[in-house]
């Protein structure tokens, strides 16, 4: 299939044809990836024997970090870097189309939440808006944009005049997601405790050096306590990733159309670990079309029959970074 066909097919992707387009995928950045395509020779894997997802092989996460991704030749459009502390080489992730990372976060969001046009959005994140090239950053504002709500807009450390919206929005019924990094929103619950038993409260991001580190079950007890909640959302990104999954509560996310989890054994990394088992989380993302799709990544994490799946810490010795910081008791 060409790239044109590979796009529209995943803008339309569903759970019936997601692993033969997998497969498809495959054998385009197989072929149009340089960097990919060596990793899949020195694995000595012939290309024609992958006829089963679970044979495609899947790329360290680590090689954002020392090497261009690119499947094909082409001009960025915008490039997303990690975040990370002083010293550390920070993942890049070269974006062909802007418009098409776009479509893909609408239509993983709206899969959930419905039409992002209906919210008002309330974006809480500093650490993020304080460095250049997060792609959280620019999924906010390009969700702010579509908003049809004048008052969706990004709040640093501005928490009374965030406060002051929210109790608004909370007293007339608007639809509202407040979405924030992790230590903000603790900040914010510690300096204006409210009701928001009405606001959709997402967290993402975790402490980048500014809180201790909590399991996630005590962080969203703090939340619920103070925003007089029972459910706390959350969304699981990351730079190297365009496709993002979502959790209503209790930490258990489910991936959007565009994206699926498998588990890899700890101790051998070409083998899958079966449901419920702890593992490596590998993730399967069709909106890395340009890039690369196929991705080990450095989190532990386990997946139930269901198909969603939770994120228990990450591997000793991996950096500590984006949007992976919780761990769950």
């Amino acid at each position: 299939m060409t790239r044109a066909q590979l796009k529209t097919a995943i803008l339309n992707v569903n759970p019936s044809i997601f692993d033969e387009l997998a497969l498809q995928v495959f054998l385009y950045q197989y072929e149009n990836n340089a960097v990919y395509r060596q990793f899949v020779d020195l694995l000595k894997v012939n290309p024609s024997s992958v006829n089963d997802v679970e044979k495609i092989p899947f790329l360290p996460i680590s090689f954002f970090k020392n090497f261009t991704i690119k499947s094909g030749n082409w001009q960025e459009e915008a490039v997303f870097s990690s975040s990370g502390t002083t010293g550390q080489v920070n993942s890049q992730h070269f974006i062909k189309e802007v418009d098409f990372y776009n479509d893909i976060t609408k239509f993983g969001f709206e899969q959930f939440y419905g039409n992002v046009q209906q919210y008002c959005i309330l974006a809480l994140l500093p650490a993020y808006l304080e460095r250049k090239g997060s792609s959280l950053v620019h999924m906010a504002n390009y969700f702010i944009q579509q908003s049809n709500n004048n008052n969706s807009d990004f709040y640093l450390y501005n928490y009374e005049a965030l406060a002051e919206q929210l109790e608004y929005n909370q007293n007339h019924g608007i639809p509202t997601l407040l979405l924030g990094v992790s230590f903000a929103l603790w900040d914010l619950a510690e300096q204006f405790p409210m009701d928001l038993s009405k606001v959709i409260i997402m967290e993402t991001g975790g402490m980048k050096g500014r809180r201790k580190e909590v399991t996630r079950t005590e962080l969203h007890a703090i939340y619920n306590q103070a925003f007089q909640t029972t459910k706390i959302h959350s969304e699981y990104g990351m730079t190297e990733l365009l496709s993002q999954a979502y959790s209503k509560g209790a930490g258990i996310f489910y991936a959007t159309p565009t994206m699926k989890v498998k588990i890899r054994e700890i101790t051998d990394p070409f083998a899958f670990q079966i449901n419920g088992k702890v593992g490596g989380v590998n993730i399967i993302d069709l909106a890395n079309l340009d890039s690369c799709s196929f991705i080990a990544t450095d989190d532990l994490g386990r997946l139930f029959d269901d198909n969603s799946f939770e994120i228990l810490g990450r591997f000793d010795n991996s950096d500590i970074r984006g949007c992976n910081l919780l761990v769950a008791n």
